[in-house]
């Protein structure tokens, strides 16, 4: 085509003038007063204050070329309090989510660049979406059987070694431990420090959940406060419900308040509805477990013991009394044996004084018939030398020896002149 074949009644437009043409028609159409609903997957995101989103056809693949792109943006002023409804609900705009946005078309002629400018979302359809998204993994598990997995991993009846998948600190953490720590019994706490929110908290719960299982521990704990959807969304994470399925250690899980159910709770060995909950359900499985096995033995141990004391007891009083009766009895025949036996040595001791007595007397006689006094009253002497030897014969003495006389009533010296025999 020439210029000789274009009308010269049409005016030749500068591309300023162009594109205020272009604005003027599009905005008449589609612009602020007259918003339009616009449905698309989003390829990329970026966000920076505002939010800058490519978005494209559902379903279509970035090898397509000819796949058309509406570059959409959210002011600030938009998009923050719908970022914070987003979050509360759990969703988050990342590529691959497919979303309604409502707004109006502006034109950017510096760039020459057709726009979008989002003015509102439908967070329904998002929720809707993640909603469906969930439901479908749940399935999915269900169906590979993964939701039961963890839940016929045998469980120790006296779980003291525990692996806790938290972050020190929080109030889960806090609530958990302080279960254990008032327990009175010596629970053995293995942490792993983790994320319990935001994009990289995956990752790290199911590495912590994989260094775990690789310990001899009797079972795991993953802990996390209450929060908004947004804050628990971790744990509807695929990653994480595979790595807790997958675990040969039990996995518990005290995630969020009571409301709260988590993909990860319905893949757990034993789900609690608050970290408190899951602390005092360990304690009480090792209560039972201390009761029955041990208190209560111990008791009725102590009870028979008692009643085996008791018989004891009796059994020796018992024997008191007989030992008391058999020692009374016994003290009272002595006491009666001696009294009869006090009694024959008084009469022994009286019959042997008297013989005595009598022996003395006759004794007493005989001497005193023999008595020298008695024969010196009678006029006998007795002659004694100067030496003191008795005189009893006459060759004892000889002719002038002095002698000594003894008489009834002294003695007197004498001289001996004479010695004469019996003829």
């Amino acid at each position: 085509m020439v210029a000789d074949d274009v009308s010269s009644d049409e005016p030749v437009l500068e591309v300023g003038q162009f594109y205020e043409l272009i604005t003027t028609h599009l905005e008449s159409a589609f612009g602020r007063r007259q918003p339009r609903w616009v449905r698309g997957e989003i390829a990329k995101v970026f966000e920076k204050g505002h939010l800058y989103v490519d978005l494209v056809d559902a379903g279509s693949t970035a090898s397509d070329a000819k796949r058309p792109v509406l570059n959409a943006h959210c002011w600030t002023s938009v998009w923050g309090p719908l970022k914070r409804q987003l979050a509360e609900e759990g969703v988050a705009i990342k590529p691959g989510v497919i979303v309604n946005f409502f707004g109006y078309v502006d034109v950017y002629a510096p760039q020459g660049k057709i726009g979008f400018t989002v003015t509102a979302m439908d967070a329904e359809g998002l929720l809707g979406d993640v909603a469906r998204r969930r439901a479908e993994l749940i399935a999915r598990l269900g169906a590979e059987g993964l939701l039961d997995t963890n839940k016929r991993v045998a469980m120790s009846p006296v779980a003291l070694r525990v692996g806790l998948v938290a972050s020190p600190g929080t109030e889960g953490y806090n609530d958990f431990t302080g279960q254990l720590l008032g327990s009175g019994y010596s629970f053995d706490v293995r942490l792993v420090n983790t994320l319990v929110q935001g994009d990289q908290a995956p990752a790290q719960i199911v590495a912590a959940i994989a260094a775990l299982d690789t310990e001899v521990l009797d079972v795991i704990a993953i802990v996390r406060g209450g929060g908004s959807k947004g804050d628990l969304a971790c744990f509807d994470d695929e990653r994480v419900a595979r790595a807790i399925a997958g675990a040969q250690t039990p996995v518990w899980t005290g995630i969020g308040h009571t409301g709260d159910e988590s993909v990860a709770d319905l893949v757990a060995h034993t789900r609690a509805i608050t970290p408190t909950k899951l602390g005092e359900e360990l304690v009480s499985r090792v209560r039972s477990w201390d009761q029955r096995y041990l208190r209560l033995p111990a008791q009725r141990i102590s009870v028979s013991l008692e009643a085996v004391l008791d018989e004891a007891t009796e059994f020796v009083n018992e024997r008191r009394r007989t030992m008391i009766f058999a020692v009374r009895d016994r003290l009272r025949s002595e006491e009666r044996h001696l009294g009869s036996l006090r009694e024959r040595l008084i009469l022994q001791t009286r019959h042997l004084l008297d013989a005595a007595s009598t022996s003395l007397v006759t004794t007493r006689q005989l001497l005193s018939a023999y008595d020298p006094a008695r024969r010196l009253a009678q006029g006998w002497s007795v002659v004694t030398r100067s030496d003191g030897t008795t005189v009893s014969r006459r060759g004892d003495v000889e002719s002038g020896e002095e002698v000594l006389v003894l008489v009834s009533d002294g003695r007197f010296g004498a001289t001996v002149t004479t010695t004469m025999g019996d003829g």
